[in-house]
């Protein structure tokens, strides 16, 4: 279970003024706000703690003119008021969670026994706090505002090497931060170099704005912090947090997301609706003059047009692969159904095949190069093809050739020869029984033959398949004589297959 995972936390920070009765106010009111989107998203509060005795130097305790140090000590809680507001949370079924900006408050969050544990983007490669960190073993979430790649890097090394759960969220460091340096992208980049690791957001960004966790999500976010208030009377909010009404929009915005894109979804079409739909908008394959029963039906005796009949063959399911043969008489613009005529769609066996040859390529340790062309030749059609076939990958064809020649297990390929090149074939993997001019022989892997113009060549693999590298001559189309005189006929005998691996 991915315990990061459609985890939303409310960062209080500092927004409870100090004010015991204001945090279980806010607390409160956003324990309404969240009741529709707990069926999709955990929900979490989160403290900032600081020993303000010792986190601020002696000499800076009275500088109430550094904006920063006034509003830690004016907002300043005693232990015993966080300890309220950490029962409070746990009270009213959030999640407790508080960022440590030193060691003292590391300790804190452990007596505590808080369910994670925050390190802010100031402090990621803040070693001696990241040592207390990890001495807790706590779950870990890391802010990334402003770090490196390479101070990443050894951050999550860091944690890796200590087996703690933890995740990353991209951050801008800056309050609040500017639409165009808010930097979504990132989300995306950190996810696809730190695989397996949960990115979230955290945002500081205008905070009436719901367009920018669209963007997150479908970055790849998956854990969200969002800054909380509660405006009151007394009590004003700061540029970068949220109102409840503020608040209540960009969760809708989040679960849309969440529910547009997270329905077990894969790259097949799984709604029925959709699928009826088009079909209705889809040609159907009728006949372009009379056929008797028994005919092969191809592209020269068919045509496409609208409407389709329900229950006819469409033009999205005919293809090269398609084999129509008819069962009746039909007559000139009859539909071409499966109650009329045969069809076959041998796109599966295609894709069988390849399956295949891929596991005799993985289990012989041969590198393909990228964008190469599977060939794939049934000799006798792809019903025999298990019987007579062979499958090429063409590397080279140039005024020399380099093939890699896979035979599935017990699979043959009939006599031929060649008129113009000759042809050296090297066995990298399995055995192979071939007969040359009549001569019998058995070449296992490492051996090497020559085979000269002419010569009329047999081969059938054993049991466990085999890989041959063939190198030649240029390799000519038309130079391929087979013995039996069916399969030159056959124009139909090869199958391209592009973006196969």
């Amino acid at each position: 279970m991915n315990i990061f995972k459609n985890l939303v936390i409310f960062e209080m920070a500092n927004n409870h003024m100090g004010d015991l009765q204001h945090a279980y106010n806010i607390i409160d009111e956003y324990q309404k706000l969240v009741k529709p989107y707990k069926k999709n998203f955990k929900f979490a509060f989160k403290l900032q703690y600081r020993d303000l005795d010792t986190f601020i130097h002696p000499s800076m305790k009275k500088r109430t003119d550094i904006n920063y140090i006034k509003r830690f000590l004016d907002t300043k809680l005693s232990t015993e008021t966080m300890n309220k507001i950490i029962k409070y949370i746990r009270k009213k079924k959030f999640i407790a969670i508080a960022t440590a900006f030193d060691e003292k408050s590391v300790s804190l969050i452990k007596t505590q026994k808080l369910d994670y544990i925050k390190v802010a983007s100031c402090s990621y490669n803040d070693w001696p706090l990241l040592e207390e960190v990890a001495k807790i073993d706590l779950p870990t979430i890391i802010s990334t505002a402003g770090a490196s790649q390479d101070e990443l890097d050894k951050v999550i090394a860091f944690f890796k090497m200590r087996n703690i759960k933890f995740s990353i969220m991209h951050c801008v460091g800056e309050y609040p931060t500017s639409q165009k340096k808010l930097n979504l992208n990132r989300i995306a980049l950190l996810n696809d170099r730190y695989k397996n690791i949960t990115v979230g957001y955290s945002s500081h960004e205008e905070p009436g704005n719901n367009e920018n966790v669209l963007v997150a999500y479908g970055a790849g976010a998956r854990l969200f912090e969002k800054h909380v208030a509660l405006p009151t009377t007394k009590y004003t909010k700061n540029q970068y947090s949220t109102d409840l009404n503020q608040m209540k929009n960009w969760l809708k915005s989040l679960n849309n997301a969440f529910i547009s894109t997270n329905l077990n979804c894969t790259i097949n079409s799984t709604n029925k609706k959709e699928i009826e739909t088009l079909r209705k908008l889809q040609r159907g394959v009728f006949v372009n003059k009379n056929i008797k029963s028994g005919t092969t039906i191809n592209k020269d005796n068919v045509y496409f047009a609208f409407p389709a009949i329900p229950g006819q063959l469409t033009a999205n399911d005919y293809s090269k692969y398609t084999l129509i043969r008819t069962k009746k008489n039909l007559k000139k613009n009859d539909s071409i159904n499966f109650k009329n005529c045969y069809i076959k769609n041998n796109l599966k066996e295609i894709y069988k095949i390849i399956k295949k040859i891929k596991i005799i390529l993985k289990n012989s340790k041969v590198n393909i190069p990228r964008n190469v062309s599977l060939e794939i030749s049934h000799h006798y059609g792809i019903n025999k093809f298990y019987k007579f076939g062979l499958t090429m990958i063409t590397l080279v064809n140039r005024r020399y050739c380099k093939k890699l020649l896979i035979m599935l297990p017990n699979q043959a390929h009939p006599h031929q020869f060649h008129k113009i090149k000759e042809e050296t074939f090297i066995v990298i993997y399995g055995s192979v029984d071939l007969n040359l001019d009549g001569k019998k022989s058995v070449l296992s892997a490492g051996d090497t033959i020559t085979i000269k113009k002419n010569q009329i060549h047999y081969f059938k693999s054993r049991e466990s398949g085999c890989v041959i590298e063939e190198l030649s001559s240029t390799h000519i189309k038309s130079d391929s004589y087979y013995i039996d005189k069916k399969i030159n006929k056959n124009l139909d005998r090869k199958t391209i297959v592009n973006h196969w691996i």
